[in-house]
């Protein structure tokens, strides 16, 4: 098979073996870069920490130092790469995807690679998914950009990158395909669906290969609860939407307020905070899943408030001053803090036979994520794979759904990444048809069969016409300084002055474009044709005309 007929084939959407080999060869890619920058940031910290992610064990005067030394570098590795091209994270990814079908900009991953490694090093309350999905998407991307793929078939290669990041650096590969489908994509495509999967299920495999089979949170366990329980969990919910509207509120204001001021003392400044507040608390560093779970377990519940309060805020300030990292990371371990603190008095209610605590912190995560993100399937999918256990199912779902209508309906909250994109003024929305017409490259739908006249005289064209009137016919003249196409069909005006044969001047599409790029040209008349070129603009493969893009767009589909 040649790579012809590969990038012919690909321009379908429809599910195929190449497709699912591409998304593997994706998969694979997004989780050995992600499982590097993993392997960098656990080298960074042991050699100055006892085990990873134990700030507590740090001197304090060093404690100090470490975010401020981060920050440094952070900006110094800006400088190298551009400020123009500090765009970063989760917000970004979703954008690129929706206006340019997943390409991640070298720059942005270089910088992405090493800031998000400085500063999860160093104790910035922020999550490794916001470079996972970066990461992985620029791995994933790069292979349909060297091999000049369709621009329909790198937008799936994206999202299968993102897949195989996120379940390569938390082993969730079920949370990982779902968050892609309603976080990222938002959509559920069969031929989307299935090379995501087998991305997932690459870097699932290739995490445990080099990490083992860890579920992160597996132990914590989930003892069966009570009845008593149940509508105790409807309020923990409402709870839990509250403070997630907090939550956003509180970022959004941080990154409004502190806009006008540079990117380089916005970034000292939130090491300059954290540092502060890590000295006297080292128990605030970080967004460790483990580290958290030993504090929910041998804590006081005031050094527990106290730790909430502290990340909460160190959350808040890394990420509105744009630290490089994720939301997710912090929102799991406040989710954690909330679960075992608000599980704190129900001991005095509740008489179990054993401790809810480590229930209530699993049960944290899945409410306060669903309402910080809007992303209730994901959360469940999370709380389940992270502690490997099935009975969190029910109890979660109460969570999540009272989370989810307390944040949006009561509080009228919206999804962090949703507004975090409207303040970066990135557009994120397509209209149905641009977004439908997204999916087919330009190379499934191109007319073959047409008829390339070279500076032919106007009886020749009228000859063939009159034998095959349904037959696309091209005159490329070359008279000009630039060869250009027109395409030629009967005039059908019936007044006397009209020429034989009416002529449109063509515009040039290239091979890997989709349909939307020639709607768009298109529309306005709602006639003519494009041409569609491979490797020079001077050399035709295809002809779409607009009644070719309106049959099309009125397929019948099931």
């Amino acid at each position: 098979m040649t790579l012809k007929s590969v990038r012919q084939e690909l321009a379908n959407p429809r599910t195929s073996l190449l497709l699912c080999l591409l998304g593997i060869a994706g998969g694979v890619s997004a989780a050995l870069l992600i499982i590097l920058f993993r392997k960098s940031v656990e080298w960074l910290q042991l050699l100055y920490l006892d085990n990873v992610n134990e700030f507590s064990t740090l001197e304090a005067d060093a404690r100090f130092l470490l975010p401020v030394v981060a920050a440094v570098l952070i900006v110094l590795f800006a400088y190298l790469t551009g400020f123009k091209h500090y765009r970063l994270g989760i917000p970004f990814v979703i954008h690129q995807l929706k206006q340019q079908y997943g390409h991640i900009p070298f720059r942005t991953t270089l910088h992405q690679f090493f800031g998000g490694m400085f500063a999860l090093a160093s104790g910035f309350v922020v999550g490794r998914e916001g470079p996972s999905v970066h990461l992985g998407a620029a791995g994933s991307s790069l292979i349909g950009h060297g091999l000049k793929l369709p621009y329909n078939s790198i937008r799936i290669l994206s999202g299968c990158g993102i897949a195989a990041g996120i379940s390569a650096s938390f082993n969730t590969p079920f949370a990982a395909v779902i968050f892609v489908m309603e976080v990222v994509l938002r959509e559920y495509r069969i031929h989307i669906f299935i090379p995501v999967m087998l991305a997932a299920v690459c870097g699932s495999l290739l995490t445990r290969a080099f990490f083992g089979q860890v579920h992160e949170l597996s132990f914590l366990g989930f003892p069966e609860m009570s009845l008593w329980h149940y509508p105790i969990f409807i309020l923990f919910g409402m709870i839990l939407g509250a403070i997630a509207t907090l939550f956003n509120s509180q970022l959004m204001n941080i990154m409004k307020l502190f806009q006008p001021i540079k990117m380089v003392w916005r970034l000292l400044i939130a090491a300059l905070i954290t540092a502060t507040v890590g000295y006297f608390l080292p128990q605030s560093l970080g967004a460790g899943l483990d580290v958290t779970g030993t504090y929910i377990s041998n804590e006081s519940i005031w050094l527990l408030i106290a730790i909430l309060v502290a990340k909460f805020g160190l959350a808040i300030v890394a990420i509105g001053f744009g630290v490089p990292g994720g939301v997710i990371g912090p929102v799991f371990v406040i989710g954690m803090l909330c679960g075992a603190i608000l599980a704190a008095p129900l001991g005095f209610i509740i008489v179990d036979s054993v401790d809810m605590t480590n229930n209530y912190a699993l049960l944290g995560i899945a409410g306060l994520m669903t309402a910080v993100l809007h992303a209730p399937l994901s959360a469940l999918s999370s709380v389940m794979e992270l502690s490997n256990s099935q009975e969190v199912i029910l109890p979660a779902m109460l969570v999540i759904v009272s989370a989810y209508v307390t944040s949006t309906q009561v509080f009228k909250n919206n999804s962090i990444f949703i507004r975090q994109l409207d303040h970066q003024q990135l557009a994120y929305t397509n209209s149905p048809v641009r977004s439908e017409l997204q999916k087919t490259g330009v190379l499934a739908v191109m007319d073959k069969d047409f008829k390339l006249f070279i500076d032919s005289a106007e009886k020749y064209i009228l000859e063939f016409l009159a034998t095959s009137p349904t037959v696309p016919v091209v005159q490329r003249n070359s008279f000009e300084e630039n060869i250009n196409y027109s395409l030629v069909q009967f005039e059908l005006s019936m007044s006397d002055e009209s020429s034989t044969l009416a002529t449109q001047k063509m515009k040039a599409v290239e091979s890997r474009q989709t349909l939307a790029e020639v709607y768009e040209i298109l529309q306005a008349k709602r006639d003519g044709a494009v041409y569609i070129y491979d490797t020079s603009p001077s050399t035709i493969v295809g002809v779409i005309t607009w009644n070719n893009l309106r049959n099309y767009l009125h397929k019948e589909q099931y």
